[in-house]
C-alpha cells in the first residue's frame, strides 16, 4: 500500500444500501481510524492537522457518500490536489449493488432513499448512480455485494486492508454456469461452451469438474489443450499489464452452461498456472446448483 509519513488513506463510498456500515465497522476492526460522513471540502485540512500533530492515527478510513452532495464537487477537487501536492494518495473502495438488491434492502428496512425521501426506492437509487459515475471511474477497489452476505463482505476487506499482509495483485479465477447469468463483477469473461461437455455421460452427470474423472474428461480433448494454451498464453500477456496500471485484483470467470463441469475443471487449471506468480484464489460460484436440465 502506498503510503506517506506512515500514513494511509482509504474513501469508503458507493451507492446507499450497498454496505458501507459493514464497510467501516471493518475498518474500524482493523485499527483505521474512521469518520463518517466527513464533508469533502474538510478532507485536506483534516489530514493537515494529522500530519502536523503527529497523530498515532496513521490508519484513517473517511467515509463520503451522497448524505454530502452539496460538497461532492469538492471531492475531485481534493483528489486531484492529492495527486499534485506531497499528499498520502488515497485509495478508494467503492461498494455497489444491482438496483433490484438495493430495492429489496430498502423495503426490508422500510427506509426511504436519501435522494428520493418522498418517492420510490428505484427512483433515487437511479440518480444516485448517475451523479456516483465519475467516482466510480476514479475507484481503485470496486466491490458489488448484491450476493455479498455482511459477512462475505468484511472478509474481503479484512483481507484486502490487513496490514500484515503485503500488497498483493490477486487473480481471482471464477467458474459460472450462463444459464445462472454472467458475474457481475468478472473482468475478463470466456466460453467454454464449445467443448465436449461431461453432462452427456449419464454416470459423470451428477459429478463435477473437481472430480479426477470429470477433469480428465474435460482435459483430454485437443481443443482443450488448445484452448488452454492459448488463454494461458493471453493472460501471461496481460496479467503484468494489470498490475502495473494499479489493480487489486482481476476476476477471470469461465463459463459452460450450468457451471458444474467444464468451466469447474478449466477453471483449477488456469489458476494453477498463475499460482507460482501471483496470489490466486479460485471460486466456482455455480457449483452447487445441480439441475436436471442440461448443465
Amino acid at each position: 500500500m502506498t503510503t506517506v509519513n506512515d500514513v494511509e488513506l482509504v474513501i469508503i463510498t458507493g451507492m446507499s444500501g450497498a454496505g458501507k456500515t459493514v464497510a467501516v465497522q471493518s475498518f474500524e476492526d482493523l485499527g483505521f481510524f474512521c469518520v463518517d460522513n466527513l464533508p469533502p471540502t474538510l478532507m485536506p485540512k483534516f489530514l493537515e492537522l494529522m500530519k502536523e500533530s503527529g497523530s498515532k492515527m496513521n490508519r484513517v478510513a473517511l467515509v463520503m457518500d451522497l448524505r454530502g452532495r452539496e460538497f461532492f464537487d469538492s471531492l475531485f477537487k481534493a483528489l486531484d490536489q492529492f495527486g499534485e501536492n506531497d499528499h498520502v494518495p488515497p485509495r478508494i473502495l467503492y461498494l455497489d449493488a444491482d438496483d433490484e438488491a438495493l430495492v429489496r434492502r430498502y423495503k426490508e428496512t422500510r427506509r426511504s432513499h436519501p435522494l428520493a425521501p418522498a418517492g420510490s426506492p428505484l427512483e433515487g437509487i437511479k440518480q444516485e448512480r448517475m451523479l456516483l459515475e465519475e467516482l466510480k471511474g476514479r475507484a481503485q477497489i470496486i466491490y458489488n455485494t448484491s450476493s455479498m452476505k455482511p459477512r462475505e463482505l468484511r472478509e474481503k476487506i479484512l483481507e484486502e486492508f490487513s496490514a500484515n499482509k503485503k500488497s498483493l495483485f490477486t487473480v481471482n479465477v471464477m467458474s459460472f454456469g450462463f444459464k445462472h447469468g454472467l458475474p457481475i463483477d468478472a473482468d475478463l469473461v470466456f466460453d467454454v461452451r464449445f467443448l465436449p461437455n461431461p453432462h452427456y455421460i449419464d454416470h459423470m452427470r451428477p459429478k463435477t469438474g473437481l472430480e479426477e474423472e470429470v477433469f480428465t474428461y474435460v482435459m483430454k480433448w485437443n481443443e482443450t489443450q488448445k484452448f488452454l494454451e492459448k488463454t494461458i498464453d493471453l493472460l501471461a500477456f496481460m496479467l503484468p499489464h494489470y498490475k502495473r496500471e494499479g489493480k487489486s485484483q482481476l476476476v477471470i470467470a469461465i463459463g459452460c452452461t450450468g457451471g458444474q463441469h467444464r468451466s469447474v475443471a478449466l477453471t483449477e487449471e488456469i489458476a494453477r498456472s498463475f499460482a507460482k506468480d501471483y496470489h490466486t484464489r479460485v471460486t466456482h460460484r455455480d457449483i452447487e446448483k445441480r439441475q436436471v436440465k442440461d448443465t
